[in-house]
């Protein structure tokens, strides 16, 4: 595809985000939406008592900006696109927006009653389902079928089964990249290597919507660093790192390949399976801990990592799996 379409959309993406910071922080200060740091955690996190959480609008409204100015403009100048490609480009968006809706919602309760807790975990994954399951339904709609590929295997039909088993992939993924935002820039520095790898893939692929949708993920996701690295000016809250994980999910089916979720997720599924074993291994020894906390990073932290090793470690290990995720394009599809 034209290269300046790549430029233009992350340009956008980059710039709508990075400039919103200077709105949307000093606005979020005055509505006292600060962060509500919970009692179990780090002590240090402390500090953070008060920052402004719900950051995640300011790439939220980055990449939609992006996508559904440039996106359409891209297919009126190269041709017209088909409806099964405009339901994953813009299904996709609408379901990671609708994730981003959830954990607003989220974040709003719990600002409001002063506490970490939210919406409880029932009607989270309720919604999450619902979300998960109308973007299956558009997809079905536009013509999608329930045959998904393996890199080196083939593509293989799962017939009915495809249907709950897209839903729990996705809203799996989801509540793992919510585990993920727990420290300054982790979150965002993770999904912005996992967007790259998937712009890249969908570029092997031809498949320019999503490419340009990528880029513009990607590029908010460093415009929201400005604001998130060490020490963070801002939080995404659940807003933003439900919106990630959505996008994420959206983009992996809409390639066809939700199987690369596995290597592009890496630290994804490293930190939700953490919190699942120490949860296990604490009821199983009657209070003892596999981990000296848990998700993972604050494992680390505990063993004296600074906030900026575990940003750049757990980004090289994404880098990794987002490499593997290309081969596997390039010479398995």
């Amino acid at each position: 595809m034209n290269i300046t379409w790549l430029l233009i959309t992350a340009l956008g993406g980059f710039g709508v985000t990075a400039v919103l910071g200077f709105w949307l922080i000093p606005l979020l200060h005055r509505l006292k939406f600060g962060q509500t740091i919970r009692e179990i955690g780090p002590k240090w996190h402390k500090n953070k008592q008060g920052t402004p959480t719900m950051g995640g609008i300011m790439f939220i409204s980055g990449i939609a900006v992006s996508a559904l100015l440039c996106v359409p403009m891209y297919y009126a100048q190269a041709g017209r696109e088909t409806p099964l490609m405009l339901s994953r480009v813009f299904g996709g968006l609408g379901m990671a927006v609708g994730f981003g809706a959830i954990g607003f919602m989220d974040d709003f309760i719990s600002i409001m009653k002063k506490r970490n807790l939210g919406l409880t975990e029932k009607q989270k994954l309720a919604l999450q389902f619902l979300v998960a399951g109308a973007y299956l339904l558009s997809m079905r709609l536009a013509g999608d079928d329930t045959a998904t590929v393996i890199p080196f295997f083939g593509s293989f039909d799962l017939g009915l089964l495809y249907y709950p088993l897209a839903a729990i992939l996705i809203v799996g993924l989801t509540n793992a990249v919510n585990f993920t935002d727990g420290i300054d820039g982790l979150c965002g520095s993770v999904s912005m290597f996992v967007f790259a790898a998937l712009g890249v893939s969908a570029g092997i692929l031809n498949m320019a919507g999503l490419t340009l949708l990528s880029a513009a993920s990607a590029a908010a996701c460093l415009g929201f660093l400005i604001w998130n690295f060490h020490p963070a000016k801002v939080f995404m809250g659940d807003t933003g790192s439900l919106f990630l994980g959505g996008m994420a999910a959206a983009l992996c089916f809409g390639i066809d390949m939700p199987i690369l979720l596995l290597p592009l997720g890496l630290i994804y599924w490293a930190e939700i399976l953490s919190v699942v074993i120490q949860v296990t291994y604490f009821k199983r020894t009657g209070g003892k801990r596999l981990f000296k906390m848990s998700p993972i990073h604050h494992h680390f932290e505990m063993c004296g990592w600074s906030e900026y090793k575990i940003c750049g470690v757990f980004s090289a290990v994404t880098v990794l799996g987002g490499l593997i995720a290309v081969l596997c394009v390039l010479y398995g599809v």
